[in-house]
């Protein structure tokens, strides 16, 4: 009895030989060599950077030999996001940013590259001549000789692709390709609709109204007509959601079908080599018809004009004339789901200016051609003519935000589906060159979000070893220096703040270890010359002089008498009487240095002064290892004494922190403090200067006037 059956197996019906040396052979003895490909992040790529990957491909195509197929297949799989929190040292902040995030829906995406070396006829097969239509496939000997330019093209397209800084192909090896024991392969997954981790082959049900794999129903828009693409195309489009009057966001032309297509989905791009002046002859014989039958059909006319107009624009401009052929292959388990997909893929087609065509009887031929390695079975019937230049505009050209691989970094969410990400903003971009420097200004109007990133930014550079000097207004981290403060059981987290039951206070004369390096003697020397000059009052040579004098023997007096408590009181005693007698010994006249009017004008910061407590505080408290300080500042911002005071202890601590604490990551931000850096007197310069070469600023203001 005749077996009438129509199921068979995969094993009857598959169309490849071996892989061998990372070559995928086919029975009809095609050679196929596979890449993955790397593609710049989202929203990152400019139109000039756009313009330059388009020609990165046109020229790397080119070194192809004819009757090549250059397959782009583009993967697009939801995900959900996996939550890290099997490490120990996570702070409760931390894990709770990884818990709300856990299962956060995004759509992963993974690119792979496929040249095909095949020949003459197979480039022209219509759709039944497929190895999925015949019978028996018998293997053919494959041409040595063919093969072996073949593969020196391919390592020149890797090359051309690598070299030009924006995509990278990795050849793909022969485990990767048919997998282990232990893994799936690219070809298994392939025909599991799934394109990374362990997959199991499930049932494949072809027909022409819908085709299924396993419980996955499949849906297949192609461009495979001249008619259906637009009358224009681009390296790049302009993002209308993230553009602005003023400022434009690019993404590449097919974006909308890329990452912009909210589905589980496959975009394959075909661009299909050929004896180019071939197809002009061709096309030269095919005008010369329709001129002569022109008489009979005004659409031969019209016909007879596109093609010499075809010819005319690859004449000129030496292009060459190649086939082309893209579809969107998505899918779902949910035939509900299904028609939204439909209709969304279409959608995004159309944004493109392209006419979707939902192709349904071609589809289970479309899906055996796109298998990886059978690019030769392609049915010549579903391409058109182009030119490479117009071809590779349909390529896409960029993929998810990628997470940092340096160590050091903050966790950030990708803006398109809010998965989160480890993003280095400091050591990689120095590392790569695209910065100079780790310096970094926060800029946005009020309500935007400025105190509440830096928060974030803050507490996980802290998290990571970072000493942090804070001058804040308007109490934004209170709450996160009182958490630490909690945390270390008061060891870290201090907050400066300004009340009248417990006014600022500093001892700017105080060390534990009684080391006192030329920076902390200046910035004292800086603190008595603000405290006893006006702006407008410059001190004189012979002033400075005596003044550092009086420190230098102040600081010998009290690390030789560990009796003496070091504090502006003890320091103004000093001076007083015993510096009084060194200027006396040195007849040092009144004019070089006024003891008395000095004395007079730093008397109201002595013992039982107006301000005798803003340089004599009694916690004895030395900042340089503390990592975590925030000083408020929002009271004494308009102050004309304890403003410039605070500034200038902040600037030597924070540079004392740079000098002695080596190989440690340190930051200052500042917030709205630009009378800080404004002044003459708080010693912007040295800040900036040694800042710039060994650590970072934050500065972080809101689009006001005053800015």
């Amino acid at each position: 009895m005749r077996n009438t059956s129509k199921m068979t197996t995969l094993e009857n019906k598959f169309p490849l030989l071996a892989v061998e040396h990372g070559c995928i052979i086919s029975k009809d003895a095609d050679i196929t060599v596979a890449f993955e490909v790397e593609l710049p992040e989202l929203y990152t790529v400019t139109g000039a950077e756009y313009e330059a990957i388009h020609g990165c491909w046109c020229k790397a195509i080119k070194v192809l030999p004819y009757f090549c197929v250059v397959h782009k297949q583009d993967w697009f799989i939801k995900e959900k996001y996996m939550p890290e929190l099997q490490k120990d040292d996570m702070s409760f902040l931390s894990r709770s940013f990884e818990r709300h995030f856990n299962e956060r829906p995004y759509l992963k995406h993974s690119c792979y590259l496929y040249l095909t070396k095949t020949t003459k006829e197979r480039n022209r097969m219509q759709s039944n001549f497929s190895t999925l239509c015949r019978g028996h496939i018998i293997p053919k000997e494959l041409d040595k000789e063919t093969a072996g330019k073949f593969m020196e093209a391919a390592e020149q397209f890797e090359r051309i692709m690598n070299d030009s800084g924006f995509v990278r192909l990795r050849r793909l090896s022969t485990d990767e390709i048919v997998g282990t024991e232990k893994s799936a392969g690219l070809i298994e997954r392939y025909f599991s609709l799934m394109p990374e981790g362990d997959t199991t082959l499930q049932d494949i049900d072809l027909s022409a109204k819908e085709m299924r794999i396993g419980d996955n129903r499949l849906c297949l828009h192609t461009l495979s007509d001249a008619e259906d693409m637009p009358g224009k195309v681009a390296t790049d489009i302009r993002y209308e959601k993230l553009s602005t009057d003023r400022s434009d966001c690019l993404l590449s032309f097919a974006a909308p079908v890329g990452l912009l297509l909210s589905c589980d989905h496959l975009y394959n791009q075909y661009v299909f080599l050929e004896d180019s002046d071939e197809n002009l002859r061709m096309f030269e014989k095919r005008a010369r018809n329709m001129q002569s039958l022109s008489r009979y059909s005004r659409g031969n006319q019209i016909n007879k004009e596109w093609i010499d107009e075809y010819l005319n624009e690859a004449h000129s401009y030496g292009l060459t004339s190649v086939r082309a052929h893209f579809n969107v292959m998505a899918w779902s388990d949910n035939r509900e789901e299904l028609k939204r997909i439909k209709n969304d893929t279409g959608s995004q087609l159309a944004a493109m200016e392209c006419t979707p065509r939902h192709n349904t009887v071609d589809c289970p031929t479309l899906f055996w051609a796109a298998i990886p390695g059978n690019e030769a079975d392609f049915p010549a019937e579903e391409s058109f003519y182009t030119f490479t230049e117009q071809a590779v505009c349909f390529f896409t050209e960029e993929t998810n935000y990628r997470s940092s691989p340096s160590p050091f970094g903050i966790k950030m969410v990708d803006r398109l589906t809010g998965k989160p990400l480890h993003l280095d903003i400091s050591d990689l971009p120095m590392k790569k060159g695209v910065i100079t420097n780790r310096n970094k200004f926060i800029l946005g109007p009020s309500g935007s979000g400025k105190s509440f990133f830096t928060n974030h930014l803050t507490r996980q550079y802290y998290e990571q070893g970072t000493h942090i000097v804070l001058i804040d207004t308007g109490n934004s981290y209170q709450g996160l220096c009182e958490m630490i403060r909690r945390k270390t059981a008061g060891e870290d987290g201090i907050y400066f703040t300004y009340t009248d039951e417990t006014p600022i206070a500093f001892n700017p004369f105080y060390t534990d270890d009684k080391v006192f390096d030329i920076e902390k003697r200046e910035s004292i020397k800086t603190l008595l010359l603000t405290l006893w000059k006006k702006d407008t009052e410059p001190a004189t040579r012979a002033e400075e002089v005596a003044l550092s004098n009086a420190v230098a023997l102040y600081i010998e007096r009290i690390k030789r008498d560990a009796d003496i408590v070091p504090s502006f009181n003890t320091f103004y005693e000093f001076v007083k009487s015993d510096y009084r007698a060194v200027l006396e010994e040195k007849k040092v006249r009144e004019k070089d240095f006024d003891l008395a009017g000095f004395l007079n004008v730093l008397e109201p910061y002595y013992r039982g002064g107006e301000y005798d407590y803003l340089l004599n505080s009694d916690k004895q408290l030395d900042l340089l290892h503390k990592r975590f300080i925030v000083f408020e500042i929002d009271a004494i911002k308009d102050h004309p004494i304890l403003f410039p005071v605070t500034t200038i202890i902040i600037m030597e601590l924070f540079i004392n922190k740079m000098r002695r604490l080596k190989g440690i990551r340190k930051m200052i931000l500042i917030e709205e403090a630009w009378k800080a850096i404004a002044s003459a007197k708080s010693s912007p310069r040295r800040l900036s200067r040694r800042v710039s070469s060994t650590t970072r600023i934050a500065k972080s203001c809101s689009t006001s006037a005053s800015t």
